[in-house]
């Protein structure tokens, strides 16, 4: 049965603040329409319509702030980085986590069973020709596809419509990139994507902004960007075919307390919806239990 992963970058579950919670301060339909409230550590699981809002443990048994590389380690191969590691690290995965990330991440697997598995994020020219050139600071996510032989999407299959740029509407690889690709609304954004999972066993796709607006590197942008990620959960949600299992899922906390530009220590949002959706809120506690809550229920 498909599963659709949307990794949202930096998003935890946090106070009830209209001042600092972006979620609050703002609105989010997502929860409202769907849900008939918004998460906050005052009321952090929210069941409506076999639909679920819960928190994941994102610290591990391991002192200080969460960071990206051993979360989204731990997320994508099932295993506590953290601990492995002996300490929370990030942006890019410790150098001790590559070969895990190599041979026991989510995509590998699926690939390996014999199944279709699909990163559904392009990037850009400028980031090919970063490979090219020797370096090799990755994401995880993008370490897991290189080493995993699943192919990178470029412009051509944004154009296509069978790839999404990372900012889901493709307005910032015009005017920063110089592209000029199609702007395309969230909504259709979302549509492409579900329409990718259906075709596929396991489609992820990331979206790294929030983590961005977190740190105050997005000044003056959180409104903009937050109703974009709204309207394209929103949908991915209510036009979500029967046959799909979605889980939203994060690698820690950060964006949801705009009074600080570190991570948090919340729990990470969690989201499951369709097929299987009950029983992953039902055994995910912590990041490390995502993966293979997937792969056990997800057949």
């Amino acid at each position: 049965m498909p599963v659709l992963m949307i990794f949202i970058d930096g998003v935890g579950i946090g106070n009830e603040d209209y001042q600092f919670n972006p979620f609050f301060k703002y609105g989010f339909k997502t929860f409202t329409d769907i849900f008939g409230d918004i998460p906050s550590l005052q009321n952090q699981t929210i069941v409506r319509n076999k639909k679920f809002i819960f928190p994941v443990d994102a610290c591990l048994g391991v002192e200080g702030f969460p960071q990206s590389g051993t979360g989204q380690t731990a997320i994508f191969c099932g295993m506590n980085a953290a601990k492995f590691v002996g300490k929370h690290f990030g942006p890019f995965p410790y150098s001790t986590l590559i070969p895990i990330i190599g041979g026991q991440n989510i995509l590998k697997h699926y690939k390996d069973e014999g199944k279709k598995s699909l990163f559904a994020n392009a990037y850009p020219k400028l980031f090919f020709d970063y490979l090219k050139s020797g370096k090799t600071r990755l994401s995880v996510t993008t370490m897991c596809c290189r080493l995993s032989g699943i192919p990178l999407n470029r412009a051509k299959d944004v154009y296509a419509g069978k790839a999404l740029t990372a900012e889901i509407t493709n307005s910032k690889w015009n005017t920063k990139l110089n592209y000029k690709l199609p702007v395309i609304s969230p909504e259709l954004a979302a549509k492409r994507l579900l329409r990718l999972a259906v075709d596929n066993d396991f489609t992820l796709y990331e979206y790294f902004i929030t983590d961005h607006l977190g740190h105050g590197r997005y000044d003056g942008e959180v409104e903009s960007n937050i109703k974009i990620l709204d309207s394209f959960l929103l949908t991915a949600l209510i036009k979500l075919p029967e046959e799909v299992t979605l889980i939203i899922c994060s690698d820690h906390g950060n964006f949801e307390d705009l009074s600080v530009k570190t991570h948090t220590k919340n729990p990470a949002l969690t989201i499951t919806a369709g097929k299987f959706a009950e029983s992953l809120f039902e055994e995910i506690k912590d990041l490390t239990q995502i993966k293979s809550a997937i792969i056990k229920n997800c057949k």
